[in-house]
């Protein structure tokens, strides 16, 4: 069983920058690392997510403003944020999937990203 914490949100004003961290209790090397958002009301999204190669895909809304990394020797993935808007208020999460054995899906507890002025 993987545990993953995120840390690093909080309250920031519109056009600043915040780094979310996400630190697994196991290895990562071999899982695919995500960063979702669920905001007030809707329902959980995919922001972001790095493959095992290091491949990186981003939701339309973020990018060229989100950038999502990894640091295998560190168990641990990022997600830098600038130029934040309003609309980027939302729980974030980090996933971490492996689909070979041992085989899981696991979820942070999430941290809260306030982008308001």
């Amino acid at each position: 069983q993987m545990q993953l914490v995120e840390s690093g949100g909080g309250l920031v004003q519109p056009g600043g920058s915040l780094r979310l961290s996400c630190a697994a209790s196991g290895s990562i090397f071999n899982c695919n690392m995500g960063w979702y958002r669920q905001p007030p009301g809707k329902q959980r999204e995919l922001v972001a997510a790095i493959t095992i190669l290091g491949r990186t895909i981003y939701a339309d809304s973020v990018k060229g403003r989100f950038t999502i990394s990894r640091d295998n020797a560190k168990n641990t993935v990022y997600l830098q944020m600038n130029s934040l808007k309003p609309e980027d208020t939302a729980v974030y999460y980090c996933n971490a999937y492996r689909n070979t054995a041992p085989a899981g899906d696991w979820w942070g507890q999430g941290t809260q990203v306030t982008v308001s002025s």
